[in-house]
């Protein structure tokens, strides 16, 4: 019987009027002034504002830039203040901390930077300046949304220095406009960074974002090994197969069903299965990352449910029921990146972020 291909493509523009947003539960508020003109422009509310946005954890191994969550305890900060040297209507970036100091402080060239001008323009931000700074807590090229991190954080950074008039779904458009110019038009890194806990992308054209709810008493821990090795998004994306078999679409296909269901059920087992089961993208991309098939089969070994790569890589993420286990899977799993790929590593034991990115302060 011939064997039948299917052909990868990547989405790279959609129209921001092409947008439905289906939460089952909102990570923000809603739009406060649905019937307020968008001609209108917005007082501030506040000199200065400090947001925060988690990283997050994309494909989920079947789930290739449609699937990703947040995880609670690491991300980046920004702080966004009114500035009179500014412009009125413009963005000045005046410091970068933590892991970005190769970063550009052109707000053009930056992620936080092109998401909080996207979201002046949405408000129609003309008589005031701002400035932004950024504290990466999150390295770059790591599997973890770093730009996606920075582009939430100041997106929901601009929207409530104003107010909170923007929906979630507004949001995402912002954020999306700044992944666009980065690593590609894909959400599985910004939605669950912006709303919170596991998200699925229903479609691109037009794009239907969907929270899935994993149930509060069910303990979910994510054990994150990043090694000190680099694993370019456009690189990591240049690995993938052109043409995939009909076969191997069908499995990953149930896979994918079965990794939601299990997020929906709380099976922790299940979810683990399916995130280990990929036939299309890891096997491409774990060759690339030193030692990544010997850390998969030491998390398992240890006790793990199951373990891919988190995102592009070259962070390896496993899943487990404790912090107490997380600890000792993490252990053999940095022991393997430093046996087998010749790799320093460090181990984080984190748990679901339900909340997405968030307001931390104010200053009147």
């Amino acid at each position: 019987m011939a064997t039948v291909y299917l052909k990868l493509t990547t989405i790279t523009n959609i129209s921001p009027s092409k947008l439905r947003f289906n939460p089952s539960t909102p990570a923000l508020p809603k739009s406060k002034s649905k019937s307020q003109s968008k001609s209108t422009e917005p007082l501030p509310l506040f000199s200065s504002v400090k947001s925060f946005a988690p990283a997050t954890v994309a494909n989920l191994g079947p789930g290739f830039d449609f699937l990703g969550c947040a995880v609670d305890g690491i991300g980046d900060h920004v702080t966004l203040r009114l500035d009179p040297a500014v412009q009125p209507g413009e963005l000045a970036i005046s410091h970068i901390s933590g892991a970005g100091s190769r970063l550009s402080k052109n707000p053009l060239w930056n992620c936080a930077g092109i998401a909080a001008i996207s979201v002046m323009r949405m408000l129609g931000i003309r008589s005031v300046g701002l400035t932004l700074s950024l504290d990466k807590g999150l390295p770059l090229g790591s599997g973890l949304g770093s730009s996606a991190a920075s582009a939430a954080a100041a997106a929901v950074a601009v929207n409530e220095l104003f107010g909170g008039i923007l929906s979630p779904s507004e949001l995402v458009m912002a954020g999306l406009e700044s992944e666009k110019k980065v690593s590609g038009y894909h959400a599985d890194n910004v939605a669950p960074s912006i709303l919170g806990g596991f998200v699925l992308i229903r479609s691109y054209e037009p794009l239907e974002v969907m929270q899935l709810k994993f149930p509060h008493e069910k303990s979910l821990y994510f054990v994150l090994v990043n090694p000190e090795f680099e694993a370019p998004t456009k690189k990591m994306r240049a690995a993938l197969p052109p043409d995939v078999t009909m076969p191997d679409h069908i499995w990953n296909c149930r896979q994918a069903g079965a990794l939601v269901a299990s997020v929906l059920q709380g099976d922790l087992i299940g979810l683990g299965k399916a995130l280990s089961s990929d036939k299309i993208v890891e096997p491409r991309r774990a060759p690339l990352i030193p030692g990544m098939e010997a850390v998969k089969k030491a998390a398992i070994e240890a006790g793990a449910f199951g373990c891919t790569i988190s995102g592009a890589g070259p962070t390896a993420v496993a899943v487990t029921d404790s912090q107490e286990r997380g600890g000792e899977i993490g252990e053999r799993m940095v022991e393997a990146f430093s046996k087998e790929g010749n790799l320093k590593s460090l181990a984080m034991v984190k748990q679901l972020d339900r909340v997405g990115a968030r307001l931390v302060s104010t200053v009147v």
